[in-house]
């Protein structure tokens, strides 16, 4: 048995052994107004039936008062459930997945950078008993408290966290929201973060952070480059060193290289040992 399925079982439980105990306390008079009640039901037969027949979705379940206290067993539905008109009385409960988005918020992280951040939450009634009797408005309750986990969630955060981290965040929300709801009969099933906004002069200052790191890398890969060639010239330098007939060839290379270009420009390279001839003379 999964750890939700355990805790919806013993809410169950509880739920159904408290409503056991209500009934045990019923007294003469729930038992003259049933009668009287059952008397004007058979008095105004067939019509009667559009009062006490009740009908609720396959999505729906109904939680039923008798006299003010919750009816033993679970909660009716879905299809045709009775009612007594004059003791019971009925509220549906929708079991479906609803969503809502939690407005942006005014958050300071542990950096102390201050920002907006808007997230939405899903969430369903798993027990739909604990949802009518143990909170007043379940729906708002969770939103309000869905705002109060996500700023303190995000306050013990750094701002490099909060935008590099959302999938965990979101996680730890939806757990904190998920424990505290559970006695409620809530099951939160899913948080994400939607969007965070950062003070313009925030963007700026870390755009310009962002520039200066490409640039400092841009530059140690040049001077990487720069090493690199030097090696590869010496290494060359050391070849021609040792053939001589190495170097003319590179000359010739070079000026069919310029010739490519169309270029108007003849250079004729003559080897340093022949000016040094005529130098000496």
């Amino acid at each position: 048995m999964s750890g939700v399925e355990k805790r919806g079982w013993e809410g169950d439980a509880e739920g159904q052994g408290h409503d056991m105990r209500n009934d045990g306390g019923m007294g003469p008079c729930f038992y003259i107004l049933a009668a009287v009640s059952f008397l004007l039901i058979v008095i105004t037969f067939p019509f009667s039936l559009f009062v006490c027949i009740k009908i609720v979705r396959e999505y729906e379940r109904a939680v039923i008062f008798r006299l003010g206290r919750v009816l033993s067993g679970r909660a009716k539905g879905p299809g045709i459930f009775f009612i007594i008109p004059c003791t019971d009385q009925y509220r549906k409960v929708d079991l479906r997945t609803m969503i809502f988005d939690i407005p942006p918020q005014e958050i300071l992280t542990k950096d102390s950078v201050s920002a907006r951040v808007d997230a939405v939450v899903y969430y369903r009634i798993q027990n739909p008993t604990l949802s009518v009797t143990k909170v007043e408005n379940v729906s708002l309750s969770t939103f309000l408290l869905a705002q109060t986990t996500l700023r303190n969630v995000l306050g013990t955060k750094n701002l490099t966290e909060v935008l590099g981290s959302r999938e965990e965040i979101s996680h730890q929300m939806q757990e904190i929201l998920d424990e505290a709801t559970d006695p409620w009969g809530v099951k939160v099933e899913l948080v994400e973060m939607k969007d965070v906004r950062l003070p313009v002069q925030m963007q700026r200052s870390m755009a310009a952070e962002a520039e200066a790191s490409r640039d400092a890398k841009a530059k140690v890969i040049a001077a990487e480059g720069e090493q690199n060639a030097s090696r590869a010239l010496k290494e060359a330098s050391e070849i021609i060193n040792e053939a001589p007939a190495a170097l003319q060839l590179r000359y010739l290379q070079s000026l069919n290289t310029i010739a490519s270009h169309n270029n108007h420009t003849v250079i004729f390279p003559l080897p340093l040992s022949l000016i040094a001839k005529f130098m000496a003379k």
